[in-house]
């Protein structure tokens, strides 16, 4: 199953600093981006958001394609580093192969984690009713949320292999902080 997961070479040479600054802000420019990008298909509400002081530390915008943020990220490798911690899967960090199976059984866990996510913010209404949104609606809703969420999978695998400048989930976090802020600095309604 490992070698269907899609995954960024590690790099084959040092890369520069300026190199590393670009490929951090293409990733930063990506995940700003769908930030912004509403959701197709969902019902708007204006009801109260129930994750609203979660979205900071998960780093996720309401009804766009971040709506899951980095929570898959940092479930599956809490759950991971936790089996591994208590035994229960034998890994050795000092060997090769060891590491890439854990990092890529990490990685599938958190695509598992994405498509349970978006599947439970689909059927416990979210979006609106089920039958409501329907069927086909549900299932776009779904895929949007997946693919968003292996988006953000592999911006974070690309800053953490050494392309780009510090560690994914924090840059995520940080620069949704800001995008917070400025919005709300010049938002004419706050």
């Amino acid at each position: 199953v490992m070698c269907i997961l899609p995954e960024v070479q590690q790099p084959d040479r040092r890369i520069p600093f300026k190199e590393k600054l670009l490929w951090t802000s293409i990733s930063l420019f990506v995940f700003l981006v769908c930030c912004q990008i509403p959701l197709y298909g969902i019902v708007t509400s204006k009801s109260a958001d129930p994750f609203y002081w979660m979205r900071v530390i998960l780093a996720s915008n309401r009804g766009t394609l971040m709506e899951l943020g980095i929570s898959p990220i940092i479930t599956s490798g809490m759950v991971m580093q936790l089996l591994a911690g208590s035994r229960v899967i034998d890994v050795d960090q000092s060997l090769k192969e060891d590491r890439a199976l854990f990092t890529g059984a990490q990685k599938l866990f958190g695509m598992l984690i994405t498509m349970g996510e978006a599947v439970a913010y689909v059927m416990s209404g979210m979006y609106g009713d089920l039958r409501e949104l329907g069927a086909g609606n549900a299932i776009l809703i779904i895929s949007q949320l997946f693919f968003a969420g292996i988006i953000v999978i592999l911006l974070d695998e690309l800053l953490q292999k050494g392309y780009g400048m510090g560690s994914g989930i924090s840059l995520f976090i940080a620069t949704n902080i800001c995008e917070s802020i400025i919005w709300k600095a010049f938002s004419p309604t706050t």
